[in-house]
């Protein structure tokens, strides 16, 4: 009830320019404050992966029906199928009742692949690194004005416990943010979740330490953890860095953080 129950969808506003990170159902409650807020709309949309609970949101982001808005939407290709054919499959019968065309708004796609880094203007820089995941996702480093904060949801470390994994330390590197998978316990993880393709709240804390993150969100909470076990995990992240420059965070719905 308090740290938020919708699936990923990150708001980065960088000057002027507005990114967007996900497309989870959280896009549909960023979508009624940028209406509220009045004016026209643009943004630059970067999916991670296109599992559901990453796209899901799209078809009820109010912001995309209306004329004279501009959205642009990075994103892999899967196989032989097209990001916009992958968005498009999600909004056609039986499971939705309209398709992606009756948006008004107008929106462009481009596919994106892993260490790539987009331009986007107005100084932004959008790099990406391979994760760790079934079917692929990308990890995310937004860059402007001298800091970044990187996106790195939906990976697995190795289960042997070896050193982290040196794509995600490599785009986190000196991060002042970093908002990682820490959807487990490592006892929770191997009970039988080995390959589900998600981390650990030990694990966030490895990688951090290792690319000399500034501040850590633990991040994509597993829904059968209520408030009270997420304030333990942060109680014990809290513990475990005391005296260190490390600051820990519990991802929660709603507030704003600068970087």
């Amino acid at each position: 009830m308090r740290y938020g129950g919708n699936t990923p969808c990150i708001e980065v506003r960088c000057g002027d320019r507005l990114i967007i990170l996900d497309g989870g159902t959280g896009l549909r409650c960023l979508g009624q404050s940028l209406m509220a807020a009045g004016g026209p709309v643009e943004a630059d949309f970067f999916l991670s992966h296109l599992h559901w609970d990453h796209i899901q949101g799209i078809p009820f982001f109010t912001p995309a029906f209306v004329p004279g808005n501009r959205f642009r939407i990075y994103g892999e290709r899967k196989g032989d199928r097209g990001l916009q054919a992958v968005l498009e499959g999600q909004m056609t019968d039986p499971n939705f009742p309209v398709p992606l065309s009756i948006m008004r708004s107008e929106l462009s796609f481009h596919e994106i692949e892993p260490w790539m880094g987009v331009e986007v203007g107005d100084g932004v820089t959008v790099r990406t690194a391979p994760m760790n995941h079934p079917n692929g996702c990308l990890g995310l480093r937004v860059e402007y004005g001298g800091r970044a904060l990187v996106y790195t949801t939906d990976t697995e470390h190795d289960p042997a416990g070896g050193p982290p994994d040196p794509n995600v330390v490599s785009l986190a590197q000196d991060a002042d943010a970093l908002i990682y998978d820490a959807m487990y316990t490592e006892a929770q993880y191997r009970s039988g979740r080995v390959g589900w393709g998600h981390s650990t709240f030990s694990e966030a804390l490895r990688v951090a330490r290792a690319a000399n993150v500034g501040t850590l969100y633990f991040f994509h909470h597993d829904p059968v953890h209520d408030d009270a076990f997420l304030d333990a995990q942060l109680a014990w992240a809290e513990d475990e860095t005391r005296g260190e420059a490390l600051e820990v965070r519990m991802a929660v719905e709603g507030p704003l953080f600068e970087v």
